[in-house]
């Protein structure tokens, strides 16, 4: 079992991904230090997040002050986030995949 922290930009379709043997904060601090290396300073960034309680404890709160241009969305608790993670997907499957030509190696 691994846990995935993926970041999805949805202009470009670019995603920044990591995975990690346990879902805490810490390991969830980490991610958001990759996202902010990633991401060139002057952009401020949505990140839209389930319920789950490691995206608010008290250190990542603390974090979160220091970098103001993090600002999180929660999905309701009763939404499935991966509903819109699953419908992605799908989207990139009927506008890429569908639609090009693709070449085996």
């Amino acid at each position: 079992t691994t846990s995935l922290f993926a970041a999805l930009d949805i202009a470009s379709g670019s995603v920044i991904a990591q995975h990690y043997r346990r879902h805490r904060h810490q390991e969830f601090l980490r991610f958001l230090k990759v996202i902010d290396a990633a991401v060139p300073k002057d952009l401020e960034l949505h990140l839209i997040l389930d319920n789950y309680a490691t995206h608010k404890t008290e250190p990542v709160k603390k974090w979160l002050l220091r970098h103001p241009r993090f600002h999180l969305h929660f999905t309701p608790t009763s939404a499935s986030w991966l509903n819109l993670v699953e419908r992605w997907f799908a989207e990139l499957t009927c506008r890429k995949l569908r639609r090009s030509a693709h070449r085996s190696v």
